[in-house]
């Protein structure tokens, strides 16, 4: 039996900003790409330079940072892979997700004492093949997203090695993330980092004797959406990933904007406390779903978890995202002999707004946009440009990197 663990919250980070807000927020650990053998080159990802300060700020936290080296590598990418490796190991990184054998070969071999993670492209679906991952070195596994929560619980009480399960984010159309679709079609090669969601396009029927002749596969004004998957929400379903002996629970969303990661890090963090301190008697909080609500998302799905989705497992009429809230500005600052908080605009605000405040700890707060002032100290009724620096009276103190939101009004 493996001895039941208080699993880590582990959270994407596309960028350093996002960096810093998943782990203000209640991650554990993040995992983010380099410049380099990551399968998210349309993030920003990092330098060198900014990798040694992502795990300085980390560390400085008592949190962790994992490092993707998880592309399918062709010839050509091999002949940089050890001076790169060398590289992370000197920003002194905690683990790196390796699915091709070749980069694991390697990575054995030039940094033997880096912790190395299979990712979920490593396509890990049984105990053997898990148990075969931690005979070769392995210190983590992250399975594949097709699994079921029996067939988990299985391997768990078949291996010994950490188990890391995604537990919220996009689902892709392939097996585990790997993809030939957006290669076909496009030429981006989502194996090597530049899917171009080539699953969430609008797609129609043809024949191959009626050339040029295009039927909607169902009749709807908007298209069909037949590869279009609903988004992954397993919150309600921690305690039996915990008692299967998950170590990890990992959300998705390297491409998503510093609203989602720190909403949804928030929610899963309160889950995981609750979750863990009495398993047996654990419930979702309504709130927890209210967050994970208010940022951009698909409808919800257990995905595999009981077994092989069903036709409610898509989303037939469209690719759009749903949301009951917009990020509108970032705390800065507050100064409390003014008793004025300090913001940076992220969506156009107007004067007496009325807004709700997420904080790093997790409280919900109101804010209303009373006696606005630009960085010169000057009255303004409106913050309209990208990132405009403003002020607003404010009687309660909010705390730096505070998400300022506004419902959204249909």
């Amino acid at each position: 039996m493996r001895k039941i663990v208080k699993p880590e919250l582990l959270a994407p980070a596309g960028n350093m900003e996002k960096l810093k807000m998943a782990l203000l927020y209640g991650a554990d650990a993040v995992y983010l790409g380099g410049k380099m053998f990551g399968l998210r080159a349309s993030a920003n990802n990092f330098t060198i330079e900014e990798l040694k300060e992502a795990v300085e700020f980390a560390h400085g936290l008592g949190k962790k940072v994992y490092v993707t080296v998880n592309i399918f590598a062709h010839n050509e990418d091999i002949d940089h892979l050890p001076e790169y490796l060398k590289e992370l190991e000197k920003c002194q990184v905690d683990a790196l997700l390796i699915s091709d054998f070749g980069i694991w070969s390697l990575a054995k071999q030039i940094i033997p004492n880096m912790e190395l993670h299979v990712s979920t492209q490593g396509n890990t679906t049984n105990w053997a093949s898990t148990q075969a991952w931690a005979d070769l070195g392995a210190s983590r596994v992250v399975l594949a997203r097709e699994l079921s929560l029996k067939e988990i619980d299985e391997i768990g009480s078949k291996t010994t090695v950490e188990l890391e399960t995604f537990v919220h984010g996009a689902m892709c159309i392939s097996y585990s993330g790997r993809c030939l679709l957006s290669s076909f079609l496009t030429g981006r090669d989502g194996n090597r980092g530049e899917c171009a969601q080539a699953c969430r396009w609008d797609y129609g029927l043809t024949e191959k004797n009626r050339t040029g002749e295009v039927y909607d596969i169902e009749e709807d004004e908007r298209g069909t959406y037949i590869m279009n998957s609903k988004d992954l929400c397993l919150i309600e379903y921690l305690p039996e990933l915990m008692k299967a002996g998950v170590c990890s629970f990992k959300i998705e969303g390297r491409m998503k904007s510093i609203h989602y990661v720190a909403t949804v890090v928030g929610a899963y963090r309160k889950a995981i406390d609750a979750c863990f301190a009495d398993p047996d008697n654990y419930k979702v909080d309504p709130l927890w779903m209210e967050e994970l609500n208010k940022v951009s998302h698909r409808p919800y799905t257990t995905g595999f978890s009981f077994g092989k989705p069903g036709n409610d497992g898509q989303v037939y009429t469209t690719s759009s995202y749903e949301q009951s809230h917009d990020f509108v500005a970032l705390v800065e600052g507050y100064n409390a002999t003014e008793k004025r908080v300090y913001l940076e605009q992220r969506n156009n605000l107007k004067a007496e707004e009325v807004l709700e405040v997420l904080t790093p700890a997790g409280d919900i707060k109101e804010l209303v946009l009373r006696d606005m002032r630009n960085e010169k100290g000057e009255p303004i009724e409106v913050a309209a440009h990208a990132k405009q620096k403003f002020s607003c009276a404010c009687d309660e103190e909010l705390i730096p990197n505070s998400l300022v939101r506004r419902l959204i009004v249909s």
